[in-house]
């Protein structure tokens, strides 16, 4: 064909440009380079007795994997980082990789997430919502270390400026120590590094936004808005579907989205005798599917990723330019806490006689956690 094709733009785009043959295999790299999450069969039964396989119930779950694997690539490989088949990949890539496998105790297992949805008021084997998921994440982050992310899901399609720097903020380590030493210690230390020895650091930002935009379906006035946050490079794409089928859509090309489809079972992959995992069934090396935005059920979540205090300041100047400029906006962006709105208390451990996976072995443990409403489940 001679007609000129649309533009393809990509979440983080390495490639945002017109979609040509030349730049085909480029854009499978990219594609490629994403873990992705599947159905999986026959790993140990969730709970003991539970399913031993997600087919039929998991797909948003496994697109909740999707994007936050994607932000653990960003904050420890680097938003250009490309993966490559049979080449030996960093530490740091196969330890992100063991963060989701099947196995109770991986801190982002389909185990932990299923059970963690039981305080959400979901059933293990039962459908999940963007906004659940999104409220799952949030919950097994804080079991977390290696990766320590502060995990921020907006309320009331408002996203409060300063309750994100309030919870990543935090006292660097020589900080903390100076604080639970002696006074005559404290002087010493903070006059010997200078003013900044205590000024705070930044707890790495993933951003969630759900959102419904749309009564039955998606209200085409929404469409640019959410395109252009596709452009955005903090950018994780964003959760969403069909009722019941969900996708993770990681680009545009015009008016049909890309997306990443967990709709394919495979078998459970364990970890082999040295350690490292079998990567070759967690890349898609297919072109990936498209859709009309048009049939975008309303109900989706939006993923952004700041490493640094820049990143989420440059992302609040984006979305102000951008987003805010609607007459019909599709979520707000504040800078001070809402007075109506309970205290803001950033989300901590709760003390527990365990920690990470091993957390939530049993659904009578999840009794530390409250249930959030989850107002934006895809129903048929």
């Amino acid at each position: 064909m001679n007609n000129p094709r649309p533009k393809a733009t990509w979440s983080q785009s390495k490639i945002w440009g017109v979609c040509q043959h030349s730049q085909k295999s480029k854009l499978l790299s990219d594609i490629s380079a994403r873990l992705w999450f599947t159905y999986r069969r026959k790993f140990s039964p969730i709970g003991g007795t539970g399913p031993s396989s997600d087919a039929g119930w998991g797909c948003m779950l496994r697109c909740g994997q999707m994007m936050l694997a994607q932000a653990l690539i960003c904050r420890h490989l680097g938003r250009d980082w490309n993966w490559e088949r049979q080449k030996e990949q960093p530490k740091e890539y196969q330890r992100i990789l063991q963060c989701f496998l099947d196995r109770k105790d991986c801190c982002y297992s389909i185990h932990q997430m299923a059970q963690m949805g039981v305080g959400e008021g979901k059933s293990i084997g039962e459908w999940f919502g963007p906004n659940t998921v999104a409220q799952v994440l949030k919950k097994l982050a804080l079991f977390d270390e290696w990766n320590s992310l502060a995990v921020y899901v907006s309320m009331d399609n408002t996203v409060v400026i300063e309750d994100i720097k309030k919870m990543c903020h935090t006292l660097p380590l020589s900080a903390e120590t100076a604080a639970e030493s002696p006074p005559e210690s404290l002087n010493a230390s903070t006059q010997s590094k200078g003013p900044s020895a205590c000024s705070p650091a930044w707890k790495p930002l993933l951003l969630i936004v759900p959102l419904r935009l749309g009564i039955n379906q998606i209200n085409p006035v929404y469409v640019d808005a959410f395109k252009e946050c596709f452009k955005m490079p903090q950018s994780l794409g964003a959760l969403g579907g069909k009722p019941n089928n969900a996708y993770y859509f990681i680009g545009f090309l015009g008016d049909e989205l890309i997306f990443l489809d967990p709709h394919t079972t495979q078998t459970f992959v364990d970890t082999e005798e040295n350690g490292t995992v079998d990567d070759q069934t967690f890349h898609c090396l297919q072109p990936p599917q498209r859709m009309n935005i048009l049939n975008l059920d309303p109900s989706v979540a939006l993923g952004f990723f700041c490493k640094e205090e820049k990143d989420f300041d440059s992302w609040c100047s984006l979305v102000q330019k951008e987003i805010l400029k609607e007459n019909l906006r599709m979520f707000e962006l504040v800078q001070k806490h809402p007075s109506h709105w309970p205290p803001f208390v950033p989300p901590a451990k709760p003390e527990v006689t365990t920690t990470g996976a091993e957390f939530i072995d049993s659904t009578e443990q999840l009794e530390e956690f409250d249930l959030e409403e989850d107002f934006e489940i895809l129903s048929i």
